[in-house]
């Protein structure tokens, strides 16, 4: 069937469209390739123009949203971490529950990350039993059919693709102490409260012992206060007359905020060159790929260098000899 998209209304009449087009596609399965109309699994098949609308660092991230029945989950927010991957729900407490990677035909035991989704022609999902059946329990979880490009016949074709983006924090912070200063006003009004109302303390004797008990509470003192002041006023604010250092004059100390060093706006960059083309008996697809993801988080960015050369000749009509290399350095 055609896809739709509707507007969301109280009331919603769909009429389903048959598309003929897409029972004529050929889809890749474990046995090879066969066409939607003759293929009697469950499968569903993510193609090269739908990765590369996918800004992420990890290919299994992109699949997310994209394929009914399987729910991926990202572990955390580092990027290019590998998400969680479900076809067919949880079938184990013990045992793996992830699904198999075949890429080239080939099964795959590495991280995920390390391959580039710019270099993906389609991905396969084969989500019952009897399409992953040649994969024997290996495939108990489902397998993910992952085929790379290869070159094409005619001209050479060179093809350079640089995205830049802005990495940033997109829900805005909940109010949090930013200063040494809110920090002693809320750590005072917290033992204020306890003697004024757990004690039976009046008011100008948790007054005192608040201030009293504030730095050996903490277990540390960061201001230098006037000899016979109090650190915070009856008001519960800061004396004004506190400086934020030691008692010889000298401003050791300078507020920072701690959301602001921790949370930062950083750059993303990918840039990907590719050289594809071919022959009647010889066909080539080199690329190769840089891409830096830096988080928002200090030290928590993705940094991934990635080459591969898909190279096909047909030597006789029955002999047809490949060669398909590639190498990643992910940091």
């Amino acid at each position: 069937m055609q896809t739709q998209e509707v507007d969301i209304k109280p009331n919603i009449k769909v009429f389903m469209r048959s598309d003929s087009e897409m029972l004529d596609e050929v889809m890749v399965v474990a046995y090879g390739t066969a066409k939607k109309s003759a293929f009697t699994g469950s499968a569903s098949v993510i193609k090269s123009e739908t990765l590369e609308k996918r800004q992420v660092s990890n290919l299994s991230n992109a699949l997310s949203g994209t394929v009914s029945g399987v729910q991926t989950q990202s572990t955390n927010g580092q990027p290019g971490t590998s998400a969680t991957v479900r076809i067919r729900g949880i079938g184990s407490m013990y045992a793996s529950n992830d699904p198999l990677y075949v890429v080239d035909g080939i099964p795959y035991e590495g991280d995920i990350s390390a391959v580039n989704s710019q270099d993906i022609e389609s991905m396969t999902v084969l989500k019952d039993a009897a399409a992953a059946a040649l994969y024997g329990a290996r495939g108990a979880n489902g397998v993910i059919l992952v085929t790379t490009k290869k070159g094409k016949s005619g001209d050479t074709q060179i093809s350079l693709d640089a995205r830049w983006g802005v990495n940033s924090r997109l829900v805005k912070n909940y109010d949090v102490l930013q200063n040494a200063n809110t920090y002693m006003e809320t750590a005072y009004s917290a033992l204020y409260n306890g003697y004024l109302y757990n004690s039976g303390y009046t008011a100008e004797r948790a007054y005192q012992l608040a201030n009293a008990d504030l730095f050996p509470k903490l277990g540390y003192q960061v201001y230098t206060i006037p000899d016979g002041q109090y650190l915070i006023g009856r008001n519960g604010k800061l004396n004004p007359y506190a400086t934020l250092g030691y008692s010889d004059g000298d401003y050791y100390y300078t507020p920072d905020n701690w959301s602001d060093e921790m949370f930062q706006s950083n750059l993303r960059q990918e840039y990907n060159l590719s050289v594809s083309g071919g022959s009647d008996k010889l066909s080539y697809y080199l690329s190769a790929s840089y891409l830096n993801d830096e988080g928002i988080i200090e030290n928590s960015g993705f940094e991934r260098i990635s080459t591969r050369m898909n190279v096909d000749y047909q030597a006789k009509k029955w002999l047809k000899l490949g060669v398909n290399l590639s190498y990643s350095n992910v940091t």
